[in-house]
C-alpha cells in the first residue's frame, strides 16, 4: 500500500538519524506505545504522554510506522516518523491519505507534531508522566471541506496528556491508562478541513486503557471525542478495541476494531485498523 512505501522511506531517514547519536534501549518493552494516526507516540487514535522509542535520559528514540484503517466507505493510509531525545522532547511527521470510495476521490493531509514532557514518571512516584503537545495540520485539497462548510484548510491542535503504568495491578497484570485533553477545530482530524458555522476551537476529551496479558501482548480500548462543528454533516466520537503485539523492541504490531460513526454524511463507519511500527 502507499503508506508502506512512504514508511520505508521514513524508516531510512529514521535509521540515518539514529546513527548520529546514542539510540535508547532503556525503557520496558511495550512502553513506547504505538504510533497514532497523526504520527505521535500513542494508541491508534489517541496521543499518549509517552515519547517515541525506548530512549531515556541522554538517549534518542526513533520510530517509523505504516497504518491502514479500512472502513465501510473509506480507507485511511498513514505513514509516520517520530523522533525523541532525552525522554523530554518529540518531533513527528505524518502523511494521511483518505480514499473516499463512493466518490472516487482522495484527500491528503500533512501533520507535523511536537511533544514536551513536563514532568512525572510512567511508573514511579505519585505523579503520572505529563506531556504538552502540538499538531500543525495542512489539508492538501480543500475542495470537499469547503463544500461541507469548513472555513480553513489548515489548523493547529493543542494537547495535554497524562499516562500511567501500574505494575502487577490487576490479577497479576500490568495496567496502562492515558487521558488527553485536546483544543481543536479540526473536522475529522482535519481531513474535512477546519472550523465551521457552529463555532471555533473546542476542548474535547480522549482516553485509553490497556491491560498487558504478558510482556508482549496488550489488549485495551480507546475513546476520542470530536468537535462536531459542521452543520451539513454530523461528526461522531471515535472508539476502538485494540490488541498490541511487541515481539521485540524493534517491531510492534497493533490491530483494532474501530467504530468511527458518521463521516461526511456516510453513516456507521466501522472497520479494522492495522499498524506496523519499526523502532530503533
Amino acid at each position: 500500500m502507499q503508506a508502506c512505501k512512504a514508511a520505508t522511506a521514513l524508516l531510512s531517514v529514521a535509521l540515518t538519524l539514529a546513527s548520529l547519536t546514542a539510540v535508547g534501549d532503556s525503557k520496558l518493552l511495550g512502553t513506547s506505545g504505538g504510533q497514532q494516526i497523526e504520527g505521535q507516540a500513542g494508541g491508534g487514535i489517541v496521543p499518549w504522554a509517552l515519547l517515541a522509542g525506548y530512549g531515556d535520559v541522554g538517549e534518542m528514540g526513533v520510530s517509523a510506522a505504516a497504518t491502514r484503517v479500512a472502513l465501510d466507505d473509506f480507507t485511511l493510509d498513514v505513514a509516520g516518523l517520530a523522533v525523541s531525545y532525552h525522554n523530554r522532547f518529540e518531533l513527528s511527521y505524518a502523511r494521511q491519505t483518505l480514499d473516499v470510495e463512493p466518490l472516487g476521490l482522495e484527500i491528503q493531509q500533512d501533520v507535523i507534531g511536537a511533544k514536551l514532557r513536563l514532568g512525572g514518571d510512567l511508573i514511579y512516584g505519585k505523579t503520572p508522566v505529563i506531556t504538552a503537545g502540538i499538531q500543525w495540520k495542512k489539508n492538501r485539497d480543500n475542495t470537499v471541506p469547503e463544500l461541507l462548510g469548513a472555513t480553513d484548510d489548515r489548523g493547529v491542535d493543542y494537547t495535554l496528556s497524562a499516562s500511567r503504568l501500574w505494575l502487577d495491578a490487576f490479577a497479576g497484570r500490568n495496567v496502562f491508562a492515558n487521558a488527553t485533553l485536546r483544543y481543536t477545530e479540526a473536522n475529522q482530524t482535519g481531513l474535512l478541513g477546519f472550523g465551521g458555522p457552529d463555532g471555533g476551537p473546542r476542548v474535547v476529551a480522549e482516553g485509553s486503557l490497556g491491560v498487558f496479558l504478558s510482556r508482549r501482548w496488550v489488549v485495551g480500548a480507546e475513546y476520542r471525542q470530536k468537535p462536531d462543528q459542521l452543520d451539513s454533516v454530523a461528526e461522531d466520537a471515535w472508539a476502538d478495541l485494540f490488541v498490541g503485539w511487541f515481539p521485540g523492541k524493534r517491531v510492534s504490531v497493533i490491530g483494532a476494531y474501530t467504530d468511527l460513526g458518521d463521516i461526511a454524511g456516510l453513516t456507521d463507519q466501522r472497520g479494522f485498523y492495522l499498524s506496523l511500527q519499526f523502532t530503533h
